[in-house]
């Protein structure tokens, strides 16, 4: 046998050895990783985060997942508020309008970002949805009673500062879902109304992108006070005087007397009716028994809200 076959041999020989010994460590590997498996996706589905970030938390605090999910929402924060300190120059005309309506009062939020695409994205939906109960939660927190007719306008500073839960505020809330999502990000505005039982409430959103529990959000919004028309017939009334008031954008209320001024009529009671172009919105009230009390319009990225309101 010659020294090259032999060395040839052994060499081989040591190959296959080493070859089995990492099959098998490999193979307990997989085992204890299957055994963690279940911690990975319980911490991954409660936090959203990636599966390395993940597994990295979990290694960090030896499996311990409520520790883990802690760590990674600090770190997510951090991370996020420095996102957002870098991409704060940079305009957010995009965005969403989001309206909700329980019993006796409505919330409608402006939340505003870079494009339609990030507009479109679950966790940004999920920021707007955020914003309005944490405002409506604020609203119905100050007015116990419904006695009257209470209307709170609230902007972007006055919103970053209402909690969202323990140590939590909007801005926080703001800042993560930058550091998620890779855009600059606003919270521009807000309403919140609330009406006592003998007056109805009538929301309309168009542009509808999604509707979370109730709550809808697109690039319109309108939300109407109204008082009167036939129970069976009052959805439908505040739908039509909701697309209305989306439709022609009017600035006042105006007074049911008032006579039109033309096409560039502004006063809400005294524009041609979108839905019936031979009346104006006072005479289509009248004709329901009912009245218009006040009006709130929202266009996501409009320059001249502010003037509106």
């Amino acid at each position: 046998m010659s020294l090259t076959f032999l060395f040839r041999t052994v060499t081989r020989d040591a190959a296959k050895v080493g070859l089995s010994q990492h099959v098998q460590l490999l193979h307990s590997g997989c085992h204890l990783r299957a055994a963690d498996k279940a911690l990975l996706m319980k911490l991954r589905k409660s936090t959203g985060y990636t599966f390395i970030n993940c597994k990295k938390a979990l290694e960090k605090f030896d499996n311990d997942v409520t520790q883990a999910e802690s760590w990674l929402q600090e770190q997510a924060q951090k991370e996020g508020w420095s996102k957002a300190h870098k991409l704060e120059g940079r305009k957010a005309k995009d965005g969403l309008i989001g309206l909700f309506v329980r019993d006796q009062a409505a919330v409608m939020v402006e939340v505003n970002c870079e494009t339609d695409f990030v507009a479109r994205n679950e966790k940004f939906q999920q920021l707007v949805k955020n914003v309005a109960f944490a405002t409506l939660a604020h609203h119905l927190n100050k007015t116990q009673t419904q006695a009257s007719y209470i209307k709170s306008v609230m902007q972007g500073e006055e919103l970053n500062k209402l909690s969202v839960g323990e140590g939590s505020s909007l801005a926080d809330q703001v800042a993560l879902t930058i550091g998620r999502l890779g855009e600059n990000m606003s919270l521009k505005r807000a309403v919140t109304v609330g009406v006592p039982p003998e007056w109805q409430i009538a929301s309309y959103v168009h542009g509808d992108v999604s509707c979370h529990n109730e709550m809808a959000m697109g690039r319109y919004g309108a939300l109407i006070i109204f008082q009167g028309g036939k129970e069976e017939e009052r959805e439908a009334l505040g739908r039509k005087l909701g697309q209305h008031v989306v439709g022609e954008a009017p600035l006042s209320l105006g007074n049911m007397d008032d006579l039109p001024c033309g096409e560039s009529e502004t006063r809400l009671l005294s524009q041609t009716f979108l839905g019936d172009p031979s009346r104006t919105v006072a005479e289509f009230l009248r004709g329901k028994q009912a009245r218009v009390l006040d009006f709130v319009r929202f266009h996501c990225g409009e320059v001249a809200s502010e003037k509106a309101e």
